[in-house]
């Protein structure tokens, strides 16, 4: 599929090393998009940005950390430098680390809020001026923030993922409120099982394992499935912000 307005924008994308965030990264180069690929794995990153150049694109790897905000302002300077300011924004960096509550891991929890949460954070601060600029001058801009069917559907042993997915949820449509008399669009993607490094962090053997049955018997959504609908909804007119979208598995659904 085509999305022919996409060309030219400029777009950050977090979490870029690997999953949804590569895929998303891989397919906007694809659409003529100048890509600025941020996540902790400069190999990786650095690995992708050839890729898409070799396939015509243009991508600068830029290796940061979203829960260190020292590295985050550093990774910003760097996408200015390298391709000016940017008017599509893709937060897909996150950690899923599922453990029942009552085994107190606060270094899991702390490291989810630290990501999931906090780190969309940093990275809004980073480029929201970008983006109201970008609007200002009649372009397109886009925020897209991807959390999670876990912010509305519980799961147990899930409690603080799924939290620290709400809350992302939540600041989504907050800040809809802010940017979106400015013009600037804010998309919030929640998809069900997909198949990402997501489900390799999980350190605890019966929770990994059931959750190899649930895409067994359920299937699951692939990363270029995903990257495609935000492909899609950054590829609306200006004047069209699909707001939320739930995407899942129909066997999930």
């Amino acid at each position: 599929m085509s999305y022919e307005t996409l060309a030219g924008r400029t777009a950050v994308v977090t979490g870029a090393a690997s999953g949804m965030g590569a895929a998303t990264a891989r397919l906007l180069a694809a659409q003529g998009v100048r890509v600025a690929l941020l996540a902790r794995r400069a190999e990786r990153l650095e690995e992708l940005a050839a890729k898409i150049a070799a396939d015509g694109g243009q991508a600068i790897a830029v290796a940061a950390d979203v829960t260190d905000q020292a590295s985050v302002d550093a990774a910003a300077d760097r996408v200015h430098a390298g391709f000016g300011p940017v008017d599509l924004v893709v937060n897909a960096a996150g950690v899923m680390l599922p453990n029942p509550v009552d085994a107190g891991r606060a270094d899991e929890w702390q490291r989810m809020l630290d990501t999931n949460v906090a780190g969309a954070l940093r990275v809004i601060r980073a480029f929201t001026a970008d983006l109201v600029a970008a609007a200002a001058e009649g372009r397109t801009a886009d925020l897209v923030n991807i959390s999670s069917i876990g912010a509305h559907i519980t799961f147990p042993n899930y409690a603080v993922y799924g939290a620290t997915k709400a809350a992302l949820t939540y600041l989504s449509a907050s800040l809809r409120t802010e940017l979106g008399p400015r013009d600037v669009r804010v998309t919030n993607i929640e998809p069900g099982l997909t198949d990402s490094e997501l489900a390799g962090h999980v350190d605890n053997a019966e929770l990994s394992g059931e959750l190899d049955g649930m895409f067994d018997a359920l299937g699951g959504l692939s990363a270029d499935e995903v990257a495609d609908l935000i492909a899609y909804t950054t590829s609306r007119a200006r004047h069209i912000n699909l707001r939320q979208v739930v995407v899942l598995p129909t066997r999930q659904a």
